[in-house]
């Protein structure tokens, strides 16, 4: 099998080539600063690398993430992680390829009490919520043989919150971290098992993919320094008293209905993903 990797630099292109060591599968590898440069918002490019390399699959891991900069900068991102999308769909239909697309929470408001499954309709409250939605839209519009999968509150071998509050926990004494944003907290090697499994097969489709269990952003502070052996304080504070460029979703809570429905694969409760990823953790 050979599996195409666009943003193969990022905490999940990192994962995928991680979970694929030792297998009979030829990874292709592009991104920025890579031996195989590959601008997804360049269609003529996204055409040419595809039509050379002849993928089994597409693995998208690009994006614009910058979640508060995307609110400055809609159209910038909309190229990214809308347009760019568009032409890897268009291109993966073209040469018969599977294209598995990485998208987000962020497409919903926020507003629930119970998860969202993956038939809920989206309402992003966001620039970069939009942008995510429009490479969705994007993807289902040019392509056949297509998984979205959204995660969410993402974390690897990368920048991430983790190493943040790590970074935090070395000369403060207490940290100051919101209590009213719920979610789940998702190892990015537990995003690429869950994508090897599923591009193997054909139940193509929309999936929500996020580790089990539900906790806050202190919580999942408070669970890093418990792992990690710090003494640092956790402080709960509301979202009103920490002011960011963009809104947050106030519910992220993703059920996996589909792979849990259409598949063998589980996800690993929150709290066993983050003790596995503090065992290697390097800051």
């Amino acid at each position: 099998m050979k599996i195409l990797v666009t943003g193969c630099n990022g905490q999940l292109g990192r994962a995928i080539n991680e979970v694929y060591k030792g297998e009979d599968v030829s990874l292709i590898n592009t991104d920025f600063g890579t031996e195989l440069t590959l601008d997804i918002t360049d269609a003529e490019a996204v055409d040419k690398m595809i039509s050379e390399h002849k993928p089994d699959a597409v693995i998208n891991c690009a994006a614009y993430t910058a979640v508060d900069n995307c609110e400055s900068e809609e159209e910038k991102a909309y190229t990214i992680n809308a347009l760019g999308p568009k032409n890897l769909a268009v291109a993966a239909k073209k040469y018969n390829a599977k294209l598995v697309h990485i998208s987000t929470d962020y497409v919903f408001k926020g507003d629930a009490t119970k998860p969202y499954v993956e038939s809920d309709k989206p309402d992003p409250i966001s620039a970069y919520g939009r942008t995510k939605l429009a490479g969705e839209n994007f993807v289902k519009e040019n392509c056949d043989k297509y998984f979205i999968i959204r995660t969410a509150w993402l974390y690897g071998d990368g920048k991430n919150f983790v190493k943040t509050m790590m970074r935090l926990s070395e000369d403060h004494a207490e940290v100051n971290v919101v209590s009213d944003q719920l979610g789940s907290p998702t190892s990015a090697m537990e995003l690429a098992r869950a994508i090897k499994y599923i591009v193997n097969t054909e139940k193509y489709g929309i999936y929500h993919g996020t580790c089990e269990g539900v906790c806050s952003w202190a919580d999942f502070t408070s669970e890093i320094f418990r792992l990690a052996n710090k003494s640092t304080k956790v402080n709960y504070i509301l979202t009103k008293d920490y002011p960011t460029a963009a809104t947050r979703p106030a519910y992220s809570v993703l059920e996996n209905e589909n792979f849990n429905k259409n598949t063998d694969f589980r996800f690993a409760d929150w709290k066993d993903a983050i003790a596995e990823y503090m065992k290697g953790f390097k800051a």
